[in-house]
Protein backbone atom coordinates (compact mmCIF):
# COMPACT_ATOMS: atom_id res chain seq x y z
CA UNK A 1 0.00 0.00 0.00
CA UNK A 2 1.20 3.49 -0.67
CA UNK A 3 0.13 6.48 0.72
CA UNK A 4 -0.37 10.26 -0.94
CA UNK A 5 -1.18 13.39 -0.04
CA UNK A 6 -3.07 16.43 -1.79
CA UNK A 7 -2.53 19.91 -0.12
CA UNK A 8 -4.20 23.11 -1.52
CA UNK A 9 -2.46 26.59 -1.41
CA UNK A 10 -4.29 29.84 -1.64
CA UNK A 11 -4.05 33.19 0.11
CA UNK A 12 -6.56 34.70 2.84
CA UNK A 13 -6.56 38.18 3.19
CA UNK A 14 -8.45 39.66 6.20
CA UNK A 15 -10.54 42.04 3.35
CA UNK A 16 -10.88 43.76 0.35
CA UNK A 17 -8.59 46.65 1.44
CA UNK A 18 -5.42 43.93 1.51
CA UNK A 19 -6.11 43.29 -2.46
CA UNK A 20 -4.35 44.82 -5.20
CA UNK A 21 -6.16 47.22 -7.17
CA UNK A 22 -7.47 44.87 -9.81
CA UNK A 23 -8.18 42.22 -7.93
CA UNK A 24 -10.30 44.95 -5.13
CA UNK A 25 -11.99 46.09 -8.43
CA UNK A 26 -13.50 42.82 -9.60
CA UNK A 27 -14.16 41.42 -6.35
CA UNK A 28 -16.16 44.53 -5.80
CA UNK A 29 -17.93 44.30 -9.23
CA UNK A 30 -18.85 40.37 -8.59
CA UNK A 31 -20.50 41.64 -5.38
CA UNK A 32 -22.29 43.87 -7.61
CA UNK A 33 -23.34 41.57 -10.33
CA UNK A 34 -25.46 39.73 -7.39
CA UNK A 35 -28.17 41.98 -7.68
CA UNK A 36 -28.96 40.51 -11.26
CA UNK A 37 -28.91 37.20 -9.91
CA UNK A 38 -32.42 35.36 -10.29
CA UNK A 39 -32.52 33.07 -6.85
CA UNK A 40 -36.25 33.17 -5.56
CA UNK A 41 -36.38 29.95 -4.40
CA UNK A 42 -32.91 29.83 -2.14
CA UNK A 43 -32.51 33.74 -1.34
CA UNK A 44 -28.34 33.24 -2.37
CA UNK A 45 -27.34 35.65 -4.83
CA UNK A 46 -23.69 34.86 -6.67
CA UNK A 47 -22.26 37.09 -9.16
CA UNK A 48 -18.95 36.57 -10.60
CA UNK A 49 -16.72 38.97 -12.78
CA UNK A 50 -13.93 37.55 -14.86
CA UNK A 51 -10.83 39.59 -16.70
CA UNK A 52 -10.04 37.66 -19.87
CA UNK A 53 -6.62 37.63 -21.21
CA UNK A 54 -7.45 39.88 -23.53
CA UNK A 55 -8.46 42.54 -20.86
CA UNK A 56 -12.47 41.95 -21.43
CA UNK A 57 -14.52 42.16 -18.68
CA UNK A 58 -17.79 39.45 -18.50
CA UNK A 59 -20.30 38.50 -15.54
CA UNK A 60 -22.76 36.04 -14.55
CA UNK A 61 -24.83 35.76 -11.92
CA UNK A 62 -26.81 32.22 -10.98
CA UNK A 63 -29.90 32.06 -12.69
CA UNK A 64 -32.78 29.33 -10.91
CA UNK A 65 -35.70 27.76 -12.12
CA UNK A 66 -38.37 26.52 -10.36
CA UNK A 67 -37.71 22.88 -12.17
CA UNK A 68 -34.59 22.03 -9.99
CA UNK A 69 -32.12 21.20 -10.98
CA UNK A 70 -32.50 23.27 -14.20
CA UNK A 71 -31.11 26.57 -12.96
CA UNK A 72 -27.39 27.72 -13.96
CA UNK A 73 -24.17 28.91 -11.65
CA UNK A 74 -22.71 31.97 -11.97
CA UNK A 75 -19.48 30.74 -12.83
CA UNK A 76 -20.95 28.55 -15.43
CA UNK A 77 -22.87 31.81 -16.94
CA UNK A 78 -20.39 33.94 -16.67
CA UNK A 79 -17.71 31.06 -18.67
CA UNK A 80 -20.97 30.23 -21.51
CA UNK A 81 -21.38 33.72 -21.77
CA UNK A 82 -17.51 34.55 -22.33
CA UNK A 83 -17.15 31.71 -24.43
CA UNK A 84 -19.60 33.08 -26.81
CA UNK A 85 -18.47 36.91 -26.68
CA UNK A 86 -14.53 35.97 -26.62
CA UNK A 87 -14.16 32.60 -28.76
CA UNK A 88 -10.67 31.44 -27.49
CA UNK A 89 -9.93 33.83 -25.59
CA UNK A 90 -8.50 32.11 -21.96
CA UNK A 91 -10.25 33.59 -18.68
CA UNK A 92 -7.36 35.12 -16.83
CA UNK A 93 -8.97 35.83 -13.26
CA UNK A 94 -12.24 35.46 -11.54
CA UNK A 95 -14.30 36.94 -8.91
CA UNK A 96 -17.12 35.44 -6.98
CA UNK A 97 -19.03 36.99 -4.47
CA UNK A 98 -22.54 36.47 -2.65
CA UNK A 99 -24.86 37.79 -0.41
CA UNK A 100 -27.96 35.55 1.10
CA UNK A 101 -30.96 36.25 2.86
CA UNK A 102 -30.48 33.76 5.22
CA UNK A 103 -27.81 35.16 6.89
CA UNK A 104 -24.58 36.73 6.50
CA UNK A 105 -22.16 37.00 3.90
CA UNK A 106 -18.86 37.63 5.43
CA UNK A 107 -16.74 34.48 4.69
CA UNK A 108 -15.91 32.98 1.31
CA UNK A 109 -17.59 30.49 -0.83
CA UNK A 110 -16.28 28.30 -3.48
CA UNK A 111 -17.63 27.19 -6.28
CA UNK A 112 -20.26 23.98 -6.15
CA UNK A 113 -18.82 20.58 -7.61
CA UNK A 114 -19.86 21.02 -11.38
CA UNK A 115 -18.89 24.40 -11.67
CA UNK A 116 -15.21 22.96 -9.96
CA UNK A 117 -15.52 20.56 -13.02
CA UNK A 118 -16.28 23.06 -15.64
CA UNK A 119 -13.47 25.33 -14.32
CA UNK A 120 -11.15 22.86 -14.78
CA UNK A 121 -11.74 21.75 -18.28
CA UNK A 122 -12.35 25.22 -19.31
CA UNK A 123 -8.37 25.77 -17.89
CA UNK A 124 -7.84 22.56 -19.76
CA UNK A 125 -9.61 23.92 -22.81
CA UNK A 126 -7.30 26.94 -22.88
CA UNK A 127 -4.37 25.58 -21.16
CA UNK A 128 -4.27 28.50 -18.54
CA UNK A 129 -4.66 28.63 -15.33
CA UNK A 130 -7.93 30.61 -13.73
CA UNK A 131 -6.94 33.00 -10.74
CA UNK A 132 -9.69 32.91 -8.46
CA UNK A 133 -10.54 35.31 -5.79
CA UNK A 134 -13.36 34.17 -3.58
CA UNK A 135 -15.08 36.82 -1.11
CA UNK A 136 -18.73 38.01 0.38
CA UNK A 137 -19.97 40.90 0.66
CA UNK A 138 -17.75 41.76 3.34
CA UNK A 139 -14.94 40.52 5.18
CA UNK A 140 -12.15 37.18 4.24
CA UNK A 141 -10.89 36.98 0.92
CA UNK A 142 -9.69 33.61 -0.53
CA UNK A 143 -7.29 33.71 -3.82
CA UNK A 144 -5.90 30.62 -5.30
CA UNK A 145 -3.79 30.89 -8.62
CA UNK A 146 -5.69 28.14 -10.11
CA UNK A 147 -8.99 26.60 -10.04
CA UNK A 148 -7.86 23.23 -11.15
CA UNK A 149 -6.81 23.53 -7.38
CA UNK A 150 -10.46 22.55 -5.92
CA UNK A 151 -10.78 19.72 -7.60
CA UNK A 152 -7.75 17.62 -7.92
CA UNK A 153 -8.79 14.29 -9.08
CA UNK A 154 -10.85 15.75 -11.59
CA UNK A 155 -12.33 13.49 -14.62
CA UNK A 156 -10.84 14.93 -17.83
CA UNK A 157 -10.79 14.19 -21.23
CA UNK A 158 -7.75 12.06 -20.94
CA UNK A 159 -9.47 9.75 -19.07
CA UNK A 160 -11.93 9.71 -22.33
CA UNK A 161 -8.95 8.68 -23.98
CA UNK A 162 -9.18 11.89 -25.94
CA UNK A 163 -5.70 13.42 -25.12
Amino acid sequence: MKKNKIEISYEIFDDLSELAMQDAWLLNEAREVTNQAYAPYSNFYVGAVAKLVNGEIVAGSNQENASFPAGLCAERVLLASASVLYPNIAVDTMAISYHSNNGNSKVPISPCGICRQTLREYEDRFKHPIRLILGGMEGKVFIFEKASSLLPLAFTSKDLNQE
